[in-house]
């Protein structure tokens, strides 16, 4: 007998599980359809295990910092494959939950890959055949996958993705990462970290491209104390093997040049997975890149099917994907429209990056009048205390009313600090109103109201500027 469903959800991922469980959670019949785990790729092979991974080659980075401070473990060392086996302990922990979670909201689970058949029907192909289903709604929420480059395609051992380098038993002793975005620097600095010797190679002029400028310094001197070679303005050409690994060509503006590595990381860019889906035969369109045209509701050309995160376009971030299913879930029901808020990005490199908003540059490329406060955690105690003092933290407000634009975050904890910053754009408030709000002492956080004094040309634990020193 056929299924039917009043909403099919197309992905597990932290868009379509939590589109799923915010329907069910509203009276929906829901039936949610992944290929292979829930949680996606963020979960079971990106954001989770990497930030896991990251945080105990930070720990070990840390402790190794800290010898000037009397902190004495001259045996100090990571089990790198029992490292793994936690991870995956961790994650395997994480899908169960949301096992349970698709359980308590009355949320049917099929494992497949589904296919639109026709405007309100889908075939599932499950591991014992096939399966029709009937639906009233359609949510498509099939992620997106690491892109090869041509002359590294991916072979899982010596040019790897992401997803392998995450499930690496030890760490090579020479990595070559092609491509300085996110992966890449997170990746790469996490190797250097467990004693790797890694080289970043990247065809754009500066690392993290998009990325403000007067944010990379901090980050660009992290890598060079960590030996981290970065190569900007080059280019992988071709690479051969030899008895001793991997030789790579690399063309730089000073000639060619060749490098000997044991791994490539190849991690320059993903491409959304809306191939194979039926799309074109219902006449939803894409654009050059693959990706799932949709309006402001995140409705395709058919009103009834929906599609969110990555595979409806950049940025690729899995809190963008989950509140596009939260705002989507609700359209369904027809609670009021909403939109999808202010999306913050972080990066985990060391020290890490956190911004929201638009840039500096944004606001004045539309003419706004804006000024600018920043304060370096080089004035801050906790950051002392810490001895994690690199980085600052940047506010842009609107001249003329003061309410806060954006923020930017490089250093430590910036990522669990950037959120105090969503609230108070996402509320349209003043450099007054988070400059006179009493954050705890010593903490992090008094470096967000004294950028927003410093704005103000209030800071009191910096010199003004145009101040002898």
């Amino acid at each position: 007998m056929p299924l039917s469903t009043e909403v099919l959800v197309i992905g597990a991922g932290p868009g379509g599980y939590v589109a799923a469980l915010k329907l069910g959670q509203l009276g929906k019949k829901v039936l949610l359809v992944e290929k292979d785990r829930l949680g996606g790729v963020c979960l079971n092979d990106g954001c989770i295990p990497s930030k896991g991974l990251i945080h105990l080659g930070d720990l070990l980075h840390k402790a190794r910092k800290a010898k000037t401070q009397g902190f004495e473990a001259p045996d100090l060392r990571l089990n790198w494959a029992k490292v793994q086996d936690w991870k995956d302990v961790m994650v395997a922990g994480l899908n169960r939950g949301i096992a349970s979670l698709a359980k308590a909201n009355a949320v049917a689970v099929l494992a497949g890959t589904a296919q639109l058949s026709a405007a309100h029907e889908a075939t599932i192909t499950t591991a014992t055949g096939q399966e029709t289903v009937s639906f009233e709604h359609a949510v498509v929420a099939t992620g997106s996958r690491p892109i090869a480059i041509a002359g590294f395609a991916f072979d899982g051992n010596r040019i790897i993705s992401s997803t392998e380098a995450l499930k690496l038993r030890e760490a090579p002793p020479r990595l070559l990462v092609i491509g300085a975005g996110v992966i890449g620097l997170e990746l790469g600095t996490l190797f250097a970290k467990l004693g790797s010797q890694v080289t970043i190679v990247e065809f754009l002029p500066q690392i993290l491209g998009g990325v403000e400028p007067d944010l990379l310094g901090p980050v660009s001197r992290g890598l060079q104390r960590l030996n981290v070679e970065v190569m900007t303005a080059s280019k992988a050409k071709n690479f051969t093997a030899s008895q001793g690994g991997l030789l790579v060509t690399v063309q730089t503006p000073s000639g060619d040049k060749t490098l000997e590595t044991d791994k490539i990381l190849l991690s320059v860019g993903r491409v959304p997975n809306s191939k194979d889906l039926g799309l074109e035969a219902l006449g939803i369109s894409c654009d050059s890149k693959g990706h799932i045209l949709v309006n402001d509701h995140h409705q395709t050309k058919l009103p009834h099917v929906y599609a969110i995160g990555d595979v409806i376009g950049p940025p690729y971030l899995a809190h963008k994907a989950s509140r596009e299913a939260v705002v989507t879930a609700l359209h369904i029901v027809g609670r009021p429209a909403q939109t999808r808020g202010v999306i913050p990005a972080a990066i985990f490199t060391d020290p890490e990056i956190a911004v929201v908003g638009e840039s500096e540059a944004e606001a004045r490329a539309r003419g706004a009048e804006i000024i600018v406060g920043r304060f370096p955690f080089t004035a801050l105690g906790r950051a002392h205390a810490m001895r994690e003092t690199e980085g600052f933290v940047k506010i842009a407000a609107d001249k003329n009313t003061h309410k806060i634009l954006s923020g930017a975050i490089v250093g430590p904890d910036a990522s669990d600090l950037i959120g105090e910053l969503c609230l108070a754009v996402k509320l349209g408030a003043t450099l007054e109103d988070l400059g006179s709000t009493v954050h705890p002492h010593p903490s992090l956080s008094e470096a967000l109201a004294e950028a927003a004094e410093a704005a103000l040309g209030e800071a009191l634990h910096i010199l003004p500027p145009g101040r002898p020193k």
